[in-house]
């Protein structure tokens, strides 16, 4: 298993990327990785070159000196996503009010905004914008209501009204490409289904991604790196969870790295038991390093927040994750953060892309270093010291595990 550690290089790797709640197939991140990782070149002085391989992609880096290989694998569970995005525009609302009786019912929500305020607020958006849509369409229909009601009596005034305000909620559903009203709306209610737990189909896809991740561990390279973005993180923390549990075969070195994580989103509610015992195994565990990157300028994370230890249960002798900023304060040109700065979605997928202010450091974060560079992640960023600024202080009322 120390191949690469005791050689201090990576020649060969793998990584499995587990995507955040994500309706689009894996060849979008293929095209981000091409687009940006061709930038990132650009930038730090490096050669990078991408081929596409089935659901995946290999890249040839030339990195500091060193040539590597690495193969990408994308675990897909987009048509579980598309499942769980209703067509329908009263589907929406009735998820809103669903998802709002979830974390309000169980009194989640409270805890929640000891945190950071930033994803709850990323949750109040869509419930604002959909109220807001209503209230609009509503007020449309009432004016032509009105206006007809003139030479129509009201009851027959009513279902042109009735149609138009109807057309004006279609209009913006069709808008939601721009807004994401919907889709957010979408992705806080899969989390809160069931009130935390895994559904039985998800389940099955984390077997999958288990046997996808040992699979990986056989292959003749020096490292496998899994990376979750965003609700990646939490599912990539049960894969693993579950391969330690199994028990890891010998082999390269498996290293865990998670992205602009929510995780307090799920593990904050009453039946996520099973997550919190899979948060506790990775924390306490010693076989797999594991590097949690946020920044405080990503609204939709719990930036710079330890996810065991504010669900409260980190063990005494946690030793994970090691908890990282990107400081797009600092990584990001002033003229690239103000062109960024009301794009918060484009924000939240900035751990993935170029930075254009890199401090001249090599265990700063550089995401195609990470991946495509000559070595583990632990060599790279173990070096670091956890961000001054991270939460440990356990704020969960639920913390009973599987």
């Amino acid at each position: 298993m120390k191949r690469a550690t005791q050689q201090g290089r990576v020649a060969r790797r793998v990584v499995i990327y587990i995507p955040g709640f994500d309706p689009f197939p894996p060849r979008r991140y293929r095209e981000l990785y091409r687009k940006e990782g061709a930038a990132q070149a650009r930038l730090s002085g490096y050669d990078l070159t991408l081929a596409a391989a089935g659901s995946g992609w290999t890249v040839q880096a030339r990195i500091e000196g060193a040539e590597v290989e690495t193969r990408f694998e994308v675990l897909v569970w987009h048509d579980l996503v598309q499942a769980a995005m209703p067509d329908g525009i009263a589907a929406t609302y009735g998820q809103m009010l669903r998802t709002a009786w979830v974390y309000f019912g169980t009194g989640a929500v409270w805890p929640l905004l000891r945190l950071r305020k930033g994803p709850l607020l990323a949750a109040c958006y869509p419930v604002g914008m959909l109220l807001g849509q209503l209230a609009l369409a509503g007020g449309a229909g009432w004016l032509i209501c009105l206006a007809l009601a003139v030479w129509l009596p009201v009851w027959l005034a009513a279902v042109p009204a009735l149609v138009g305000a109807w057309g004006l909620l279609r209009l913006f559903k069709r808008w939601d490409s721009k807004i994401f009203a919907h889709y957010l709306m979408h992705d806080f209610a899969y989390g809160a289904a069931l009130r935390g737990a895994y559904a039985p189909d998800l389940e099955r896809r984390l077997a999958e991604f288990g046997a996808r991740t040992r699979a990986a561990m056989a292959e003749d390279v020096d490292e496998v790196l899994v990376v979750g973005h965003s609700s990646g993180a939490h599912l990539g923390v049960s894969v693993l969870a579950d391969l330690l549990r199994e028990g890891l075969p010998d082999g390269p070195v498996l290293s865990f790295l998670t992205l602009g994580q929510a995780v307090p989103m799920v593990s904050f509610l009453p039946q996520a038991q099973r997550l919190r015992a899979d948060l506790a195994m990775m924390a306490g565990q010693g076989r797999i390093p594991w590097v949690d990157v946020s920044a405080p300028g990503d609204g939709c994370t719990y930036a710079l927040c330890d996810p065991a230890a504010v669900t409260g249960v980190a063990p005494p002798d946690a030793r994970w994750p090691l908890v990282l900023s990107a400081a797009f304060s600092q990584t990001l040109s002033p003229a690239r953060r103000a062109e960024l700065k009301w794009r918060f979605f484009r924000l939240h997928f900035q751990y993935l892309c170029a930075f254009d202010a890199l401090p001249d450091a090599p265990d700063a974060y550089e995401y195609f270093r990470i991946t495509a560079g000559p070595l583990t992640l632990w060599d790279r960023m173990g070096r670091r010291v956890p961000s001054p600024s991270r939460i440990v202080t356990p704020v969960s009322r639920y913390r009973d595990v599987a």
